[in-house]
């Protein structure tokens, strides 16, 4: 089973993106299944990782297909942000990224 760094552990990378984590404000957690639903086990990812993925799944479609880490890494938008992303240091928080809502289809 893959370890997944905490806040006060610069150890690892990053669950979705594999870019190194720095412990700060660029780190967040993300309810794998969201807590409406009973979620419980988290994950320490980037902010902007987690900004992105709540920017594009509503919380409906992380419950029913998106609450593994395979499957938030195969949506196509979140895998052309990755690759975006990968050229971007640890740090990196892009106040563009649309806050935490959450889109409608």
């Amino acid at each position: 089973m893959p370890r997944f760094s905490t806040p006060g552990d610069p150890a690892g990378p990053c669950p979705l993106c594999g870019r190194p984590m720095v412990p700060g404000p660029s780190l967040n957690e993300h309810h794998l299944t969201p807590r409406r639903y009973g979620g419980r086990e988290t994950v320490t990812m980037h902010r902007v990782c987690h900004d992105k993925i709540h920017a594009v799944l509503t919380e409906a479609e992380l419950r029913d297909r998106y609450n593994t880490l395979e499957s938030l890494r195969a949506h196509p938008e979140l895998a052309a942000f990755i690759r975006w992303l990968a050229r971007k240091p640890p740090e990196f928080v892009d106040g563009h990224a649309g806050g935490r809502g959450k889109r409608r289809r």
